[in-house]
């Protein structure tokens, strides 16, 4: 027994990273500690390893699956080729060094051999100084590039990357060709924009036209419009016109996440350069665009400044909580299209289209209807078919007799649930007395076995049960009429219109729109779930009772004609 527990049980750790693209390298890290292992006499029991990751952070799922498993007393040893290949941060090193002590795990590498406090103070420091100098060599070999004409980094739609060897063999970096396919695209979206179509109506012309985005899928407004101060989109790319821009930002990794977050550096630090052969837009026609969006900016602003003085007088007249809580308009948010269950959106002109059709996301559903047209249909179809008291007590009276019946099966299950637990808990105390009288029997001690699992499975079927239900009285269906008839009066007076409003939010979750059989014709169908009206109903009418989760999804639905 001694001499097996002296033989450490090792875990090997291997990872290369992004800058030191070979995969190969893991394997030749983990054969290297395989030898030095049999070398030792060291038992390996498991191997790590991340594959093109930077050894910056600790986000990565090798040494997060070992920090795990030394918790749980796998192994004794972790074996790595060296200490930055666990981590090249001091903060990270430090980190995994107390973890792993903690746990009674040692590290050891081939270079440094067993690691000490010494180490990871000294190689961390090392490392960090590594990783500072390797970004500064970098970042000044970029802008030596950039500064010589040639593409800092990444592609842009539009060019491809041309690859060429110098005369010692090595890759010229930053060489950039024109697609004249895509620079069509790209001449085609700056005349779009500035004879004044829009960016999402731009994409949906290119989706309709089959042509595919930059990124090989569908184009949608924001790859168009981008953000101006990050020159990002299609309409902000100097590319285009002949210039090399680089250096706007800084690529920062969050320590906690490992996700990355750009900052913008000072307009000082910008680095420009021409480069007349990539130039895709004409001049007059890139300026132009750049006016139209002055224009924008300037108009989106002055609505931003509107909406909000428009705030400040609903907050005065009406208190901030009716205010702030109000939807834009009644059916805000309720709307959805027949034909691909996409969402319908107030746009121009006061009228609603299907959002997937306006943006060429595949639907065909062209069809669009007036607000006030809408609006007038939906409420009248609440008052003359969702509202009438005698469409909705019967299906209420159908989903009580459903909860009750879910609520007597459940009181059924766990009162049976209970008498088992008891008898079982009674036949484990005769077998413990019947022990402590000197009866013991390895059947004895089989059977109090089965019968702890069976007690452990019972206590925690009942721990799981669903919370009891109160019944639903059958009279919560006049509890609903009388509320109805309250809010349909409600409806009938203006001073009253803006809170019914509200409350028919509350019993409406879904109004589905579908083409009718002429171009005029909608088919609009109001749905509202039972159990978000039964909570309506519960908060006015106070009966006793809660909604029931497993009365299954049953809702009341009507449909009504309107005429685009």
């Amino acid at each position: 027994m001694t001499a097996a527990r002296s033989a450490p049980r090792v875990a090997l750790y291997a990872r290369y990273s992004s800058d030191n693209q070979r995969d190969a390298s893991i394997e030749d890290q983990l054969r290297q500690c395989r030898e030095r292992a049999a070398r030792e006499g060291w038992t390996i029991v498991e191997s790590y390893s991340d594959r093109a990751i930077s050894g910056a952070s600790l986000i990565r799922s090798g040494i997060q699956s070992l920090l795990a498993d030394a918790q749980t007393g796998r192994f004794d040893m972790v074996l790595s080729e060296a200490l930055d290949r666990i981590s090249r941060d001091q903060e990270d090193v430090a980190g995994v060094f107390k973890r792993l002590r903690f746990a009674g795990v040692t590290i050891f590498t081939l270079s440094e051999g067993e690691i000490n406090e010494l180490h990871v103070g000294l190689k961390g420091t090392m490392n960090a100084l590594f990783l500072k100098d390797l970004a500064i060599k970098t970042h000044r070999g970029i802008r030596g590039r950039v500064e010589a004409g040639k593409i800092g980094g990444g592609n842009a739609y539009g060019y491809r990357v041309v690859h060429q060897l110098d005369e010692r063999g090595e890759p010229i970096r930053g060489e950039r060709e024109i697609i004249e396919e895509q620079a069509e695209v790209v001449r085609r979206i700056f005349r779009e924009y500035v004879a004044g179509k829009g960016p999402q109506r731009i994409a949906a012309d290119l989706n309709r036209d089959g042509i595919p985005s930059p990124t090989g899928k569908r184009w949608n407004d924001t790859t168009i419009r981008g953000n101006r101060i990050i020159s990002s989109g299609i309409l902000n790319c100097e590319l285009y016109i002949g210039v090399i821009r680089w250096n706007r930002q800084k690529k920062l990794k969050n320590p906690d996440t490992g996700h990355f977050a750009y900052r913008l550096n000072p307009e000082s630090e910008w680095i420009r350069a021409e480069a007349p052969e990539l130039r895709i837009v004409p001049q007059e026609l890139w300026d132009a665009a750049k006016v139209r969006q002055d224009e924008l900016t300037a108009l989106y602003r002055k609505q931003i400044e509107a909406s909000r003085e428009g705030m400040k007088r609903s907050l005065a007249k009406n208190g901030a909580l009716n205010a702030t809580h109000r939807p834009r308009t009644l059916l805000s948010g309720l709307l959805f299209c027949g034909c691909c269950g996409g969402s319908y959106a107030r746009r121009g002109q006061d009228r609603y289209p299907c959002t997937n059709h306006v943006l060429g996301n595949g639907c065909d559903n062209a069809r669009t209807i007036a607000r006030e047209v809408l609006e007038a249909r939906v409420l009248s179809g609440l008052r003359e078919r969702m509202m009438t008291p005698d469409m909705a007590a019967e299906v209420i009276r159908a989903y009580a007799q459903e909860t009750n019946r879910l609520n007597r099966e459940r009181r059924q299950a766990e009162d049976a649930t209970r008498r088992d637990l008891a008898e079982t808990i009674k036949a484990i105390a005769e077998i413990v007395r019947a022990i402590e009288q000197g009866g013991w029997h390895r059947a004895l001690s089989d059977r109090l076995t089965e019968l702890e699992t069976k007690q452990d499975n019972l206590t925690a079927r009942l721990s799981e049960a669903p919370q009891s239900v109160p019944d639903i009285h059958p009279g919560i269906a006049e509890t609903y009429q009388r509320r109805i008839e309250r809010l349909t009066a409600a409806l009938d007076h203006p001073d009253d219109a803006a809170e019914a409003a509200e409350t028919i939010r509350e019993i409406i979750d879904r109004i589905v729109l579908a083409p009718g059989p002429t171009r005029r014709d909608f088919s609009v169908t109001l749905q509202g779930e039972l159990g978000t009206i039964l909570d309506w109903i519960k908060r006015t009418g106070k009966p006793d009772y809660r909604p029931n989760p497993d009365a299954g999804s049953t809702r009341l639905s009507v449909s009504v004609k309107a005429r685009a």
